[in-house]
């Protein structure tokens, strides 16, 4: 029996089920039409956060950033990078802590940039502060075992 697995868009949020095999092989949302684990960062709002961390079994990076951080500016070319490193396996987004503060206090973020990985409905590791995008990379690989 083959292996599936859920996946929020990140575009609409709908819940969409993927053959684990297919992951690879550019998906789409059924409702849509956007690519669901394609390498590329995505904005979130909060309603699409909570949902993609309650149902996706594939990791999720989250940049916690603002606009006014020169540091968030400095990382967002390197999170892109990574990004591009590690899809489709892994899928990474952003949310604005300025227009969403909400999610920084339900997340407990204290300072950003701050990166969470979320996996399987749940939090699996936090790192704070800008990285270059290899360090991104190692730094996801470590904590969820993918192996790009």
């Amino acid at each position: 029996m083959a292996t599936s697995d859920k996946l929020t868009c990140l575009e609409c949020g709908a819940l969409n089920r993927v053959a684990a095999a297919k992951l690879s092989s550019g998906p789409k949302c059924g409702v849509c039409g956007a690519k669901l684990s394609d390498g590329k960062v995505r904005e979130l709002d909060p309603k699409t956060l909570l949902k993609a961390i309650k149902n996706d079994g594939t990791p999720l990076v989250v940049d916690f950033w603002a606009p006014w951080c020169g540091p968030c500016r400095m990382m967002a070319p390197e999170f892109a990078k990574a990004s591009q490193e590690l899809g489709p396996n892994v899928r990474f987004a952003k949310i604005n802590t300025e227009d969403f503060p909400e999610v920084s206090q339900m997340n407990n973020i204290r300072g950003i940039p701050a990166m969470i990985v979320f996996r399987g409905g749940r939090e699996v590791a936090r790192q704070a502060g800008a990285m270059p995008a290899a360090q991104i990379a190692n730094f996801v690989r470590s904590r969820t075992g993918v192996t790009v």
